[in-house]
């Protein structure tokens, strides 16, 4: 039963980030996960000087997914629309999917070098906003990853 859960806890929510490109290391790439269950799944494959991918998974407590919520809820990302920013192209791409609640978005766009790439586009704020976000959940996942697991995920 969810009756006594705040509404950010009783929200259904999943959310995945892409970022990756295909080069003369193969397909190199960052992915992570967080679901509804608490599970967390992570991926990094480099390739550079014969790297060999790192998959982990771990099990998030309620608080900590409600934070993930939290910073996604805060950062008015659902309201964006990605019809306006750069499209993948050879350098790269990153996806974003989220779904909070009633809402399930899609984002698609190149990668960001840094926030320049961002007010060269045709919707800087949007970009900008999108661009945040994905350095907080980088963030985040990182300091699980690392704390969890002891090893540097970057």
């Amino acid at each position: 039963k969810r009756e006594g859960m705040a509404a950010e806890e009783a929200t259904e929510f999943y959310l995945r980030y892409y970022v990756g490109h295909k080069g003369k290391f193969g397909h190199e790439f960052l992915e992570f996960e967080f679901r509804e269950d608490g599970k967390l799944r992570y991926a990094n494959n480099s390739n550079y000087k014969n790297d060999t991918i790192i998959r982990k998974e771990v099990f998030l407590t309620p608080a900590v997914l409600k934070e993930c919520k939290r910073i996604v809820s805060e950062s008015e990302i659902l309201k964006e629309d990605d019809n306006n920013w750069p499209e993948p192209d050879r350098v790269g791409k990153q996806e974003l999917e989220i779904v909070l609640g009633n809402e399930h978005i899609s984002f698609a766009t190149s990668k960001i070098g840094s926030l320049v790439d961002c007010q060269s586009s045709n919707d800087p704020e949007g970009l900008r906003i999108f661009y945040y976000l994905v350095q907080d959940l980088k963030c985040l996942v990182f300091s699980l990853i690392s704390l969890h697991f002891k090893i540097k995920p970057i």
